[in-house]
């Protein structure tokens, strides 16, 4: 069995990710790094108050980390804040796991990531990308689903925009528009806990909308 840890619980992938994986039998212990406590127990779960500016290289400990840190440029305030949540945060953790002895890391990302992008979204994302395989894991996966549907519990207009436009629109995607589909949460959440159990070919390997949305 195995010890999971999750940065970005607090989030929709990472809330769900969690409740998933302490029903999983595969994983004996799951280790959420946080600001602040969750209103959530259970007994294979471990809440630490952890400091992504200080970082305490001690509680990073485990078999595979699983990174669903993500946030909005409206609520991080500025690029910079955002480029901070959404690539520096998860890179600086990912160098304290590989140190560790961590050999997995399973990244939530996003479909279009590049670190050539023109966006300023898909470019953070794709660097992260670039610096987390330069680090040498044994397995790192990049799952990047296209809009993510699902029960937020905040209001974000431009998502909420997205969803009507994707209920509307979805029937019409076919051939190479596939995989810009939206896919529902549980759908990524089951990606991100199967290929953590699986071997791949390649040290480094990115799972596209499409897979996620035929699962």
């Amino acid at each position: 069995m195995k010890h999971a840890i999750i940065i970005g619980a607090t989030g929709l992938v990472g809330s769900t990710l969690t409740h998933q994986l302490l029903q999983d039998d595969y994983f004996s212990k799951v280790t959420l790094l946080v600001r602040k406590p969750l209103p959530i127990t259970h007994p294979k779960l471990e809440q630490v108050i952890f400091d992504f500016e200080h970082p305490d290289t001690s509680k990073v400990k485990g078999d595979v980390l699983f990174c669903a840190m993500g946030t909005t440029l409206k609520k991080a305030g500025s690029k910079g804040a955002q480029y901070l949540i959404d690539c520096e945060y998860p890179y600086r953790v990912g160098q304290i796991a590989h140190s560790n002895g961590i050999e997995n890391y399973i990244l939530v990302s996003s479909i279009g990531a590049d670190a050539n992008s023109s966006s300023f979204y898909l470019r953070t994302k794709g660097e992260l990308e670039q610096k987390l395989s330069a680090l040498g894991f044994s397995k790192l996966v990049s799952v990047r689903p296209s809009l993510i549907l699902g029960n937020r519990g905040e209001f974000r207009f431009g998502e909420k925009l997205g969803v009507v436009l994707d209920s509307i629109l979805s029937p019409l995607m076919i051939g190479p528009l596939k995989k810009y589909r939206g896919v529902h949460v549980d759908k990524i959440v089951r990606m991100l806990i199967k290929v953590s159990k699986e071997s791949f070919p390649d040290k480094t390997t990115s799972i596209e909308s499409d897979a996620i949305y035929a699962l």
